[in-house]
């Protein structure tokens, strides 16, 4: 007897609603402009930086959790700009490729 079945039980003159289906929307605003992933160096140690995202914020944020995951690094979101430690150009433009960006190298 599964956990439907249980209800029905308990109460028999329930009449059941539609439950409602939680879809989680992940969709990211697509831009004419190319973000453009770029390499400076910083007190001495490499960084990778995107920007030119022009979707809200909370989209960029998540954007930039995403490639933290991808790439196991550590980084931020600040100023409109992700900050990513290390030099992961190649991979974070396959990444945002995948992803429908279009993207454009910058530095080296």
């Amino acid at each position: 007897m599964d956990l439907q079945d249980q209800l029905k039980n308990l109460f028999p003159d329930h009449e059941p609603s539609e439950v409602p289906t939680e879809k989680e929307d992940t969709t990211l605003w697509m831009q004419d402009e190319p973000m453009i992933c770029k390499y400076e160096k910083r007190k001495g140690k490499p960084i990778t930086i995107i920007e030119g995202y022009t979707g809200a914020d909370s989209d960029f944020k998540q954007l930039a959790k995403e490639i933290k995951q991808l790439l196991s690094v550590g980084g931020s979101f600040k100023n409109e700009q992700i900050i990513i430690q290390g030099d992961y150009r190649d991979k974070i433009m396959k990444f945002l490729q995948d992803k429908g960006f279009k993207t454009k190298r910058v530095g080296g």
